[in-house]
């Protein structure tokens, strides 16, 4: 049986888990540290116990935005799945954590024996896909403040209620300069809804954020709970 605190895999059953287990590697991967570069062979998939990854976007003028992030609740590289070795984008540790690796081949071959492990990894790479939609429309539709907000409820899900995050990293999240987030982060200290130390945000009310994220946040994570965990997030 697999050993990990990745809540994709403790799903799986265990016939699955016995599948998988020789295939396992863990690893562990520190903050800022890059897990794949555009158009890059991408050999490993990594399926986190903790941390949080960022799926960034990017131009051929090197502007970027994160279009996506994924913690304990999934696995990186999750286009590795449908048979793509690589990708336009770029993804690195936001916090770092250890994970369970697996050579993206092997988990082709794993997935291909397994019907239902194919389907579970699948299923979150539908969840995934509706979180880059979620944020087109967020980028899009919401005010700075709002957009903010959805990305801390993000980052709570997976590091919880503390937060290591400057502005100029919350800037390259969220696609704007680092007056902007100053701003929107002075606006939700005012509401009360969070608290912010050098480096750090500390989330003091998650109702409050909710209720100003409004319809930003949740479609992604009711998507998660309908098809894969009833009880993920935890927060």
């Amino acid at each position: 049986m697999l050993t990990t605190d990745n809540h994709l895999l403790t799903q799986l059953s265990p016939d699955d888990q016995a599948l998988l287990e020789p295939l396992a590697q863990e690893v562990e991967l520190k903050q800022g540290q890059v897990l794949y570069e555009p158009l890059q062979l991408v050999e490993y998939v990594h399926f986190f116990n903790g941390g949080m990854s960022s799926e960034i976007a990017i131009n051929r003028d090197g502007h970027q935005i994160e279009v996506g992030c994924i913690g304990h609740e999934g696995f990186s590289a999750n286009f590795a799945v449908l048979g793509v070795d690589r990708t336009p984008h770029r993804s690195f540790m936001q916090a770092g954590t250890t994970a369970l690796r697996f050579p993206a081949a092997d988990l082709r071959r794993a997935m291909r024996e397994s019907e239902t492990l194919s389907s579970l990894l699948l299923r979150f790479t539908h969840v995934f896909m509706i979180q880059v939609a979620a944020t087109t429309l967020a980028d899009g539709r919401y005010k700075i403040e709002q957009r903010l907000a959805r990305w801390l409820l993000m980052s709570q899900d997976r590091l919880g209620p503390e937060l290591p995050l400057t502005h100029d990293f919350l800037g390259l999240m969220l696609g704007v300069r680092r007056p902007s987030v100053t701003d929107a982060l002075h606006v939700l200290e005012g509401e009360r809804a969070i608290s912010t130390e050098r480096a750090l945000i500390k989330i003091r009310d998650r109702s409050k954020l909710e209720a100003f994220a409004r319809d930003a946040y949740g479609a992604p994570e009711a998507e998660y709970r309908r098809l894969i965990s009833p009880d993920w997030p935890r927060s």
